[in-house]
């Protein structure tokens, strides 16, 4: 029964400890299959929102793999991170629409606001900043999106009023 559905962790309450414990059953549920690496990191990051050195060291240690053969699949695809993102996860859409319709420009308008750059996350933890490059709204570009919500012919002017109302 290896699919990503049977492993739902409410890892909020958990401690360090009891996390490994769970990614442990994990990695044996998946037979310490190197195939399996990939579904066993996106577990692993929906557990602790990013994946930090010391979880891919248990990994690769758990699945008799080189750190750098997970590190490695970690840096290759985009939706992998190590570094732990903020609360909202911001997306500006820079595809061609969005682009020529001022993305920009927003980009520019979220960095002054939040004090960070892309890539970033604020200090308080509340923001990360990331660019995307469709996220399926190009007759209403430019568009963005924070965590789940889209936001449509966003215009610099209204990106204050949105993240106040994120709550």
């Amino acid at each position: 029964m290896n699919s990503m559905d049977t492993h739902i962790c409410d890892c909020e309450n958990l401690t360090e400890e009891q996390k490994l414990v769970y990614l442990d059953n994990v990695i044996e549920d998946y037979d310490y299959k190197e195939s399996s690496l990939i579904q066993i990191l996106h577990i692993a990051q929906n557990m602790y929102g990013f994946l930090p050195l010391n979880v891919q060291e248990h990994i690769a240690l758990k699945m008799d793999l080189p750190l750098s053969k997970v590190s490695g699949v970690i840096s290759f695809y985009a939706l992998f991170t190590t570094e732990p993102k903020g609360e909202y996860v911001i997306k500006i859409c820079l595809g061609t629409a969005c682009y020529v319709r001022g993305g920009k420009k927003i980009i520019d308008r979220f960095q002054k606001l939040l004090g960070i750059q892309l890539g970033e996350t604020t200090e308080d933890m509340k923001y990360s900043l990331e660019i995307t490059r469709c996220i399926g709204a190009c007759g209403l570009a430019p568009a963005i999106a924070i965590n789940e919500k889209v936001f449509m012919q966003v215009n610099p002017d209204k990106i204050l009023d949105i993240l106040e109302n994120l709550e």
